[in-house]
């Protein structure tokens, strides 16, 4: 039996039931989430109420939820849960959980957005010119270091939250304050308060074909695949259209980015085709919006997953798909169904 709980659910039905569908009835998918109306709790077989990750006894309470439902592979879905599950992964494993998180150094480096673009500067990846002030970004774009359109945006972000595109500096000089602003009022706000002047960054928007993919490694960081797609329309800051793709400089920028980081499972990643080659723009250590779009093109990262935390080789048909294949998300209701548990009120 080996019972899977994603935390931080939210509105990623489809990771459930494609769990649901990878462990073919040997064992149950139990989901986690701060809101009790999410709509992936309403799939799961078990919904459980969380307190937010900065609850003190969060990781605790996640103890007593996985010993209580015999859980063995833990999945986190959120970038701001990431770091804390990486710090107690020795605890899980101490007790049978598998979770699958990458090195905390990884983690740090893949969410501010400024230690991204060194690291793959270090790696002799392209990565678009980046300044940390305003002031800066002007004097590039005086020099011609920087040209417009450049994209302003949260230095430690998720969710595409205060993105923008300026084409002047008028729209510079308003979009920088702003998204200054937004971070301070959103759930970007702790992470950003350890350098709340350099909280913003504004790069070169790179021109090309924007490429989604899934750098897959093994639990033990060992690159496996790479799982590409060609975003064709995008909503609300993740993919809605896709179309698969395969391209061998992109096998060989994946194998590049995994050795390089040694990250732990999938990681997402934003790389635009650009005339003068490939720039990679955003990392991100877990499952992204854009993976469900490889899984109907034949991938099955949650079948490998299982498989590896059983101490199994994965079938080498979960780790590839068939190129050429278009997929589109659509909106459809759930009905609640689950009085989700509250695991807050449990104790040790």
């Amino acid at each position: 039996m080996s019972n899977v709980l994603l935390t931080c659910v939210g509105r990623r039905n489809y990771l459930v039931r494609f769990f649901q569908e990878a462990l073919g009835g040997q064992g149950h998918v139990f989901a986690a989430d701060v809101s009790g109306d999410a709509a992936g709790m309403q799939e799961a077989e078990r919904a459980f109420l969380l307190p937010p990750i900065s609850h003190p006894r969060y990781i605790p309470h996640l103890h007593t939820l996985c010993a209580r439902n015999e859980v063995r592979l833990l999945i986190s879905l959120n970038d701001l849960e990431l770091e804390l599950l990486s710090h107690h992964r020795g605890e899980f494993e101490a007790r049978g959980v598998t979770v699958v998180v990458s090195p905390t150094p990884v983690i740090r480096t893949c969410f501010d957005k400024l230690e991204t673009a060194r690291r793959l500067a270090e790696l002799d990846v392209k990565t678009p010119r980046t300044a940390t002030s305003l002031a800066a970004a002007e004097e590039a774009l005086a020099s011609g270091e920087l040209s417009f359109p450049v994209v302003v945006k949260p230095r430690w972000g998720s969710g595409s939250i205060g993105t923008s595109f300026p084409r002047d500096h008028e729209e510079l000089r308003l979009a920088f304050p702003l998204t200054h602003r937004l971070v301070q009022r959103s759930i970007l706000a702790g992470a950003s308060a350890s350098d709340l002047d350099n909280a913003v960054l504004v790069q070169q928007l790179v021109s090309g074909p924007e490429i989604g993919m899934d750098v897959v490694n093994d639990l033990h960081g060992t690159f496996v695949a790479v799982l590409p797609r060609i975003k064709l329309s995008m909503r609300a800051g993740e993919t809605d259209k896709a179309v698969t793709h395969e391209d061998a400089r992109l096998v060989e920028l994946g194998r590049k980015l995994s050795q390089g980081l040694g990250h732990i499972g999938g990681m997402d990643c934003d790389v635009i085709d650009s005339p003068d080659g490939l720039y990679v723009l955003d990392l991100n250590p877990r499952f992204g919006g854009g993976y469900p779009f490889s899984h109907a093109a034949g991938a099955n990262l949650p079948a490998a997953l299982l498989a590896w935390a059983r101490g199994q080789q994965p079938r080498p048909e979960w780790l590839q798909q068939h190129p050429g294949v278009m997929s589109a998300k659509y909106d459809t209701v759930t009905v609640a169904r689950h009085t989700p548990v509250p695991v807050i009120a449990l104790e040790e």
